[in-house]
């Protein structure tokens, strides 16, 4: 009998060695993301949209070229990946095929909303209801590739959902009056509460289909982009007050999500990552970071280089890495990478509440 229980004791060993080494390399199983054209990573090259980045000079400092992904190079959901320790980049829905779903999938869209009408002057993308629409047709792939239901959810509680949407509904939707009507019937508190409303049910939704690791990423200062400052700046320089306001309070209920989800699933975990701050720390002191210009786009056109923004084949900044943003809406892959690195281990206490994705991931 002590023979056999020092031989299963050595396979005990050998087998949790294994999995120490991939743990290690991995810290998580997968890793499923939901958004907008901040980490839309081709998704949209496929729909009959007017927002598509599947073109240089997207993508010129990426390895493989232009992807889908509205930036020079790699977007913030492409660091956190890395520093999460996989291999490869999370695939998009739309080329997500067979075993490769198990690492995870992207479903974020460009254009997107948390409302379903938000970007429609766009043309087709994939609204949050639509995003976890197709994770739940991902979840029953799962089920058949591992076996049973029991398996799948067990293997789906491990992994980090990454959710980060609401900045079109706004720079979509709410600050477009000419097209929307939102901004006339609600206020900006009570419009954020709308927005909330809608995202709770989605998470609820997620949380029904096996998630359990949740990252809430909050709305960046859309006030001070280059296109609201090409719009309605007077100076070009300073950033508009009542987006960033109305942003700021859509970023406060989204912390209160975070409180109310957490006391009420004791099974999961909730956590917000403080974009808005993030942003607002390297745009208070931009040398720190390396960057020289932070009002306008590497690549658009007409003032700010925001009023339109990136052309196929323009000819982009040269000193890509000196500009916070890469065109008229979004941060090239030098502020993506701050933005990444901050939300997967919080620099300052007041990045990720009430803990980072590192620590998520390890729990």
């Amino acid at each position: 009998m002590e023979k056999w229980c020092g031989f299963f004791g050595v396979i005990l060993l050998v087998f949790n060695f294994l999995c120490f080494i991939g743990v290690k390399g991995q810290q998580v199983p997968c890793y499923f993301i939901f958004g907008d054209s901040l980490v839309d990573n081709g998704n949209n090259n496929q729909l009959s949209s007017l927002a598509r980045a599947d073109y240089l000079p997207y993508g010129i400092d990426f390895p493989n070229g232009p992807t889908g992904r509205f930036s020079n190079g790699k977007t913030t959901v492409d660091v956190i990946a890395e520093l999460l320790g996989f291999n490869d980049y999370i695939p998009p829905y739309s080329t997500a095929r067979g075993r490769q779903i198990l690492q995870g999938v992207n479903y974020a869209s460009a254009a997107a909303g948390i409302r379903q009408e938000t970007g429609q002057q766009l043309g087709d993308r994939i609204s949050f209801s639509g995003q976890v629409s197709n994770y739940k047709d991902t979840v029953s792939q799962v089920v058949n590739l591992l076996g049973d239901e029991e398996t799948a959810a067990n293997y789906l509680s491990k992994c980090i959902y990454s959710i980060g949407l609401g900045s079109n509904d706004y720079l979509n939707n709410y600050f477009m009056p000419a097209i929307y009507s939102t901004s006339r019937q609600y206020n900006p508190e009570q419009y954020a509460e709308v927005l909330i409303q809608e995202y709770t049910r989605q998470l609820q939704n997620l949380y029904d289909y096996g998630a359990r690791k949740f990252v809430l990423i909050g709305i960046g200062q859309i006030g001070c982009s280059p296109n609201e400052l090409a719009q309605n700046s007077p100076d070009g320089r300073t950033c508009v007050e009542r987006i960033n306001s109305a942003n700021r309070i859509f970023n406060n209920k989204l912390i209160g999500l975070v409180d109310q989800f957490n006391n009420a699933n004791s099974d999961a975990k909730f956590i917000y990552i403080n974009a808005y701050g993030i942003f607002q720390d390297i745009t208070r002191n931009p040398a720190a970071y390396g960057f020289r210009v932070t009002n306008a786009g590497c690549c658009g056109v007409g003032r700010n280089n925001g009023q339109i923004t990136c052309l196929p084949y323009q000819t982009p900044c040269q000193n890509r890495d000196e500009y916070l943003f890469w065109d008229a809406f979004h941060p090239g892959e030098h502020a993506n990478v701050i933005i990444g690195r901050r939300s997967y281990r919080a620099q300052s206490s007041s990045d990720a509440y009430p803990i980072d994705i590192s620590r998520l991931a390890q729990l």
